[in-house]
């Protein structure tokens, strides 16, 4: 008689080196973006690449703003209360954990590169919705969805990870487009959203 042995649902659960790549790469990103970020004055390449997406109307604002707001810190909770909703236990833990550490590392950034949104360094940039307060670099809305994307990204099919990029990118350049950001400040939110994502896969483990 043959007997099968079955393999532990705890063996399920990888760490692998690309989520060391995401934490080692999306930190590197993020250092090497901030170094030409300049408080009191934004590039000729950085300003050309905002008014190109700033300067010309492509959608209403109505429909630009509920896309905007899949980068708002809200949806932390609520993402993980849709994975718990699945029992999807593992998945929840860290999408909190990816939302609070990237929400509370983006403030950090803030203080240590300080810049200003653009109404307050270039002319002429067109506000759609209330105009955004604070520091611009980094966005916290780009840092916010890349991470949870990222924490998600080994539970969901080849259909959803295509979707959720695209929102991802929706929500990146919508930032620009309200005149939220420069294209810098979601380029190096993505970017801490991705470290931040990698260290959380790190630490809890994800699906093989």
């Amino acid at each position: 008689m043959t007997t099968t042995a079955r393999t532990p649902r705890t063996a399920r659960v990888v760490r692998r080196p690309r989520d060391a790549l995401l934490l080692v790469g999306g930190a590197a990103l993020l250092v090497l973006v901030s170094l030409p970020v300049h408080p009191d004055s934004v590039s000729a390449a950085e300003t050309a690449v905002f008014r190109a997406l700033n300067a010309t109307t492509v959608l209403p604002f109505v429909l630009v703003w509920p896309v905007m707001q899949l980068g708002n810190v809200v949806v932390v909770p609520c993402a993980a209360a849709v994975a718990a909703a699945f029992r999807r236990w593992r998945l929840a833990a860290g999408l909190l954990l990816a939302g609070a550490a990237v929400y509370l590392l983006a403030k950090q950034v803030k203080g240590v590169v300080p810049r200003g949104r653009p109404d307050g360094l270039l002319s002429d940039v067109v506000v759609r919705g209330a105009a955004a307060l604070g520091r611009g670099y980094v966005s916290g809305h780009a840092a916010v969805v890349t991470s949870l994307l990222v924490v998600a990204w080994p539970w969901l099919g080849r259909r959803a990870r295509i979707g959720c990029s695209a929102l991802v990118a929706a929500v990146c350049l919508a930032r620009v487009y309200v005149g939220a950001h420069l294209p810098l400040d979601v380029v190096g939110g993505a970017a801490l959203g991705l470290a931040v994502a990698g260290g959380v896969r790190l630490v809890l483990g994800h699906p093989r």
